[in-house]
């Protein structure tokens, strides 16, 4: 009786847990923090259900690669400040290369626009195919990337194994490597407008050590035909075609995107 009451506890303490690891998620998702145009966005990007499936904890250490303007930033700052920490795995101010400097001094403005949010962020260098030191090797619980991957396949399979290996290296064993990005259908073949075909990044994560553990359908939208003059950026938000063809493109919403989760063996 003793054992079972012992069991009954502990599964209600760790039920406990989880419901405010859950709220403390929810509580930073709707921080008065975040930008009036992210927030926003959360019917189309679903970061509490995207969070929640790769299984995401407040004492997490959790790198963001490519972090940009910071929408998920402002999200796992204050959910991990306390308890765990967010490395924002960026472009370097003193690049070599213009673009880069610029992506790096936006995100230094990010930063520096509320210290009670992101204060305790560090950062660490990601600027592929140039240079790494994303965090020590074997740090990481958690590896995140959201809608950057389509990017560097221009570089080659070579340049994309690299970083998938620079990864790999960052995270513990278990550790989660979450990937979102603009899905192209297996049907079609790849034309460099965005998207990705899902079994090229499973193929290049699993040549590397991943397991895929899972996938979501979460961010899926079959309104996407992914078929667009100007590709991806044709949707929402971007709507590189501007006023053509925009009612069309807004009742299509944000793109149909894989959300996969591969773990480190």
């Amino acid at each position: 009786m003793k054992k079972l009451i012992l069991a009954a506890l502990l599964a209600a303490s760790a039920a406990a847990g989880t419901a405010h690891a859950d709220d403390a998620l929810k509580a930073a998702i709707a921080g008065k923090h975040r930008s009036e145009a992210n927030a926003a966005r959360d019917a189309a990007r679903h970061p509490y259900e995207t969070l929640t499936f790769f299984g995401i904890k407040p004492t997490m250490t959790v790198v963001e690669l490519s972090p940009g303007g910071g929408w998920y930033t402002e999200i796992l700052a204050p959910y991990l400040r306390d308890k765990g920490k967010l490395i924002g795995a960026g472009e370097s101010p003193e690049s070599t290369n213009a673009g880069a400097r610029r992506y790096a001094d936006n995100f230094t403005k990010k930063l520096a626009s509320d210290a009670a949010a992101y204060g305790k962020v560090q950062r660490g260098l990601f600027e592929p195919p140039r240079a790494y030191n994303i965090a020590p090797a074997g740090s990481a619980d958690m590896v995140l990337t959201f809608r950057n991957l389509h990017n560097w396949i221009g570089a080659g399979d070579d340049k994309v194994k690299e970083i998938f290996t620079k990864v790999h290296e960052t995270l513990k064993p278990g550790g989660v490597f979450g990937v979102v990005d603009h899905r192209l259908p297996a049907s079609r073949p790849y034309a460099d407008n965005g998207y990705v075909h899902e079994a090229y990044v499973i193929k290049m994560a699993e040549s590397v050590g991943f397991k895929l553990a899972g996938k979501s359908e979460v961010n899926a939208n079959p309104k996407d035909t992914a078929d667009h003059n100007k590709g991806v950026w044709a949707l929402p938000p971007t709507l590189a075609n501007k006023d053509v063809d925009r009612e069309k493109y807004m009742a299509i919403g944000e793109s149909d995107r894989m959300t996969l989760k591969f773990v480190k063996q």
